[in-house]
């Protein structure tokens, strides 16, 4: 244990879709509601700082909304819409997405102070970066101005957010498809030092690989996650067992336990390409891994956005205008 934890599709549409992201992400800014509602980042701060205060686990399902909106679609807000052949209703959605009371409350503490001006797709990605300060995490200035969307798409969240059944072939590829590359990958991994994930999700990884899963680890997640689907499927455990309500390097330290609670963490060390990076970050958190992940979430939050006098400004963040 000890030896353990001192371890520490073409070119040219690649260069289009990196072309298009700096296109998009130039059209955001840092200063974006500083004349028309000057309160908003203080609101969204105050709301989610008492949020994680009342809940620590409240802080990692808001990076994850901002994450799962920005891969269906583009960083628009869909992801928030109710509707029954909507991005909530996907299977790696349904019954997992959480903090959308949360969001609600800033969005009405928002229209009483600047009405229709602050979008909840900027709501999701202040949200984000407040929720991981609060937990300890790096701060980052948030590009601003992303207008919401209008629909949102059950198909498109199915196919588009990575599995946890992924391997690493897999997820770079999911990843590069949103013009993000695999080190972006490796870095934005890093959110599962938080947060928690359903038994459904990493049953296999217990009963039929549990050869390359901490012994220990594996014993006293079977006991709350039955190897029979259906029983238990909804029971959570945490994706960082020893710090998870903290936001630091735990989760590649981790890995190189064989302590990845899903299948596709733990193929970010494996023997493959993605060895050495996360090596660096189990042993690096500040200067190496925050770094990384405060320009990847900046990266992340310009995917697919819409700016000017495209899309909307929803007053409800659940239905469309």
């Amino acid at each position: 244990m000890a030896t353990c934890m001192r371890a520490f599709g073409s070119c040219a549409i690649m260069a289009l879709l990196f072309l298009s992201a700096a296109l998009v992400s130039a059209q955001l800014s840092t200063d974006f509601y500083d004349t028309t509602c000057p309160n908003a980042l203080g609101i969204i701060k105050g709301a989610v700082r008492a949020a994680v205060s009342n809940e620590s686990r409240m802080g990692a399902s808001l990076l994850r909304l901002h994450f799962h909106d920005c891969f269906v679609n583009g960083c628009d807000g869909s992801v928030l819409l109710d509707g029954d052949t909507g991005e909530k209703n996907a299977v790696p959605n349904k019954n997992s997405l959480r903090g959308f009371e949360v969001v609600d409350d800033i969005k009405a503490q928002l229209e009483d102070s600047c009405a229709q001006v602050v979008s909840c797709a900027d709501i999701l990605a202040v949200a984000a970066r407040d929720s991981v300060v609060a937990l300890g995490g790096p701060t980052w200035d948030v590009e601003l101005g992303r207008r919401d969307g209008s629909t949102s798409s059950q198909d498109a969240a199915n196919s588009d957010l990575p599995a946890p059944t992924l391997d690493l072939a897999d997820l770079i590829k999911a990843f590069a498809d949103k013009g993000l590359t695999a080190e972006d990958m490796v870095a934005l991994s890093g959110a599962h030092t938080i947060g928690q994930a359903r038994c459904v999700n990493f049953r296999d990884r217990l009963y039929s690989e549990n050869a390359t899963l901490d012994s220990k680890l594996a014993t006293s997640l079977q006991t709350k996650c039955p190897s029979t689907d259906g029983n238990g499927d909804d029971t959570t455990s945490p994706l960082d067992p020893f710090t998870s309500y903290v936001f630091d390097n735990f989760y590649y330290k981790n890995l190189l336990c064989n302590k990845g609670l899903l299948h596709s963490d733990q193929q970010l060390f494996n023997g493959g390409s993605a060895d050495a990076q996360t090596t660096g970050y189990a042993s690096r958190r500040g200067a190496g891994f925050f770094d990384d992940f405060r320009a990847a979430m900046v990266k992340m939050g310009g995917i697919g956005v819409v700016t000017g006098t495209s899309g909307q400004v929803r007053v409800n963040c659940r239905i469309a205008n």
